[in-house]
């Protein structure tokens, strides 16, 4: 007898599938459980938003955070998805992609190079967050997710500022990640040329943070930076 509890649950940690998130090609490659996503967009602050506007797609980049099954992206009241993301219900639709490279797969074949990669598609419907403290809380975690623990340790926004940013809420529940690992792939009659294939890690580091010119000398590096 098959364990129905078990079943249960696993099937509780996984977003469900959907025609939008199953790809179409290399669909090995997709994982809808939730520790992969959670990672791979915890990992990042750089997200990629679409939408359509007048007819046309718009694919902008700007930051976001996750908290629990919710995405909050940043953006100025002024632009143009945080304006329509707040003109009627029920929002606006949008699909929000995070990816992440992490080498270069370089084959012998043109063809078959590629890139070693983990990325999330979110597809769904956007809305502004109009509640103080959910968007007090939105932007203190964009801030964090650049930088963790910057947020307190930084002058919250004040009333001229916050009117003038504009935060919008987007539901983890059509969700799917793609990740390619390994080395190239080669065809056989390819292995014997003299043409070098491998793999090419590329990793991402930070640099000294450098102080401002106008900071005061009394003002140490937070512990927060010296961790980077």
């Amino acid at each position: 007898m098959p364990d129905t509890a078990a079943a249960s649950e696993a099937a509780s940690t996984a977003y469900t599938a959907t025609d939008r998130t199953v790809p179409t090609r290399a669909a090995q490659r997709a994982a809808y459980d939730r520790d992969t996503v959670h990672a791979i967009l915890d990992e990042g602050y750089v997200c990629h938003l679409g939408f359509v506007r007048e007819g046309a797609p718009v694919v902008l980049p700007t930051l976001y955070a996750r908290v629990g099954e919710r995405l909050y992206v940043h953006g100025s009241t002024g632009s143009r998805p945080l304006r329509m993301s707040g003109q009627a219900d029920p929002g606006m639709p949008v699909c929000l992609t995070v990816t992440h490279v992490d080498a270069l797969v370089l084959a012998r074949s043109a063809f078959h190079h590629s890139i070693n990669y983990r990325s999330v598609v979110v597809h769904g419907t956007a809305h502004r967050v109009t509640d103080a403290a959910e968007r007090a809380e939105a932007l203190d975690a964009i801030v964090d997710q650049v930088v963790p623990g910057r947020a307190a340790d930084s002058r919250p926004a004040n009333a001229k500022e916050l009117a003038a940013t504009a935060v919008i809420r987007l539901d983890l529940e059509e969700v799917s990640a793609k990740a390619r690992t390994g080395g190239p792939g080669d065809d056989a009659e390819d292995l014997a040329l003299p043409h070098w294939s491998g793999v090419v890690p590329l990793t991402r580091g930070y640099g000294e943070p450098v102080a401002a010119d106008d900071l005061d000398s009394g003002v140490a590096l937070p512990d927060y930076l010296k961790a980077l």
